[in-house]
């Protein structure tokens, strides 16, 4: 009898408290029992995802400082140095009485030296440097949420590798129980068969079924090496380390309370609904950065200029300060495409709003039937596990009296071990579908 114990099935089931078997041990491992707590902390700390999203908020830390860096002076050095020709040089003005003339023959000019400091400071900018600030705080705090809900998406996929750990564990050690006790039975046939009581075909029955659990042993055990793999990886862990899933977490299931309340907790504490409230704050003040290219523009400036021309000037500190004023007499009708983008920009968030709310409505609606449909199935399974023990144990109260087939008997075997498979399975799947109505509510942990 073949027992369906596939690797599709080994990958979906709880699996308990057993040490990896270290395959061919050529270096050292240890051993790590791992909570759930530890190992959502570590999988924050060591997350690759989160480390990217934080480069997020610098970038817009470093948008606001760049718009108050643009409010300082700004100060500007040039210099030239000019090689002549011998031109003609025709000065109109009176040189002296001992002038020989208005020609400027004279003169022999071949270079010419400037040097030029010029400095301004914005005052006033049509506020676009104050709209232009508090827009990017907006959106730094938007992106700080950001970063809060991919946490959450994190700790969601920790707990459901974390689960798969304790599935891998828990099959391995129920399949080697199976194993041991298909090897008693090869055992107890082969003395049977030699004191003729047995059939040979029922014990290449036991032996055939024997060798099925053999192979779904090693399907479960390279399973669990994986998902340690897997765990290792995520956690940031020497993939050296051997880890133990604490099965204590997966004996105790959480009310589920009712969906109205858990979407309330949802609208009230999910950081995407929150991020995509404060964008909009941003873009209504985007609308007034854009409409500051209708105002003028003034700035305080000063120059310093030095001018040398061997032979006919020098002047070494010709200064100037004033107030300068500009106005773009176009941005009547260059602006309107900006501004009209802007508010398009804000009726986009709106809208996004709404499709966000119906999809969060989805998602905890999902999760939370999920939810109680993996506390009834673990009812069911419970039961169907005690069915199974009593199954098993009147086959084989019936084998040894020789009222049954070795088929019914090694049938009633795979269906108690299916069983128990499938309670542990359900228990993991459980709490991982709790801490899914935790996440689509923002309240995990």
């Amino acid at each position: 009898m073949k027992i369906t114990l596939r690797k599709r099935d080994m990958l979906s089931i709880p699996v308990g408290i057993v040490l990896m078997l270290l395959s061919s041990g050529s270096f050292a491992q240890t051993t790590r029992t791992l909570t759930l707590g530890d190992a959502v902390t570590l999988s924050v700390q060591n997350s690759k995802q989160l480390q990217l999203s934080q480069k997020n908020i610098d970038l817009a830390l470093l948008n606001i400082r760049q718009i108050k860096e643009n409010q300082l002076p700004s100060l500007g050095l040039s210099a030239s140095y000019l090689r002549l020709n011998t031109p003609n040089i025709d000065l109109k003005i009176n040189r002296g009485a001992d002038s020989t003339g208005g020609s400027g023959s004279s003169l022999n000019v071949h270079q010419a030296m400037y040097g030029m400091l010029s400095a301004s400071m914005p005052l006033f900018s049509g506020f676009r440097f104050k709209y232009g600030i508090e827009s990017a705080k907006y959106l730094e705090q938007a992106v700080r949420l950001d970063v809060e809900f991919e946490r959450t998406s994190v700790i969601e996929n920790t707990v459901a590798a974390y689960s798969n750990l304790y599935k891998s564990q828990r099959a391995v050690a129920l399949v080697s129980e199976n194993l041991r006790r298909e090897q008693e039975r090869v055992t107890e046939f082969k003395n049977r068969e030699k004191n003729g009581l047995l059939a040979r075909n029922d014990l290449m029955k036991a032996q055939l079924q024997e060798s099925n659990v053999q192979l779904a042993l090693l399907n479960a055990e390279n399973d669990h090496k994986l998902t340690i793999i897997h765990m290792n990886l995520l956690l940031g862990l020497s993939e050296n380390t051997v880890l133990e899933a604490d099965s204590s977490i997966f004996n105790s299931l959480q009310d589920e309370g009712s969906a109205v309340t858990w979407e309330q907790n949802a609208m009230e504490n999910r950081k995407d609904f929150a991020a995509n409230a404060i964008r909009q704050k941003s873009a209504n003040v985007d609308i007034k950065v854009a409409k500051a290219d209708l105002y003028p523009s003034v700035a305080l400036t000063a120059g310093y200029v030095a001018l040398s021309i061997p032979g006919v000037a020098t002047i070494p500190n010709a200064m100037n300060a004033g107030l300068g004023v500009r106005y773009d007499i176009a941005s009547f009708w260059k602006s309107g495409a900006k501004i009209a983008q802007a508010k398009t920009r804000v009726e986009q968030l709106k809208t996004s709003e709404g499709i966000l709310a119906d999809r969060i409505h989805l998602e905890v609606s999902t999760a939370y039937y999920n939810y109680v449909l993996a506390k009834k199935k673990i009812e069911v399974y419970g039961r169907a596990i005690e069915q199974a023990d009593e199954n098993y144990r009147i086959t084989k109260n019936k084998f040894d009296n020789s009222l049954v087939t070795t088929t019914e008997l090694l049938d009633a075997d795979v269906a108690q071990l299916q069983s128990k498979i499938n309670l542990e399975a359900a228990k993991a799947d459980a709490v991982v579908a709790y801490k899914k109505l935790e996440q689509t509510a923002g309240l995990i942990q």
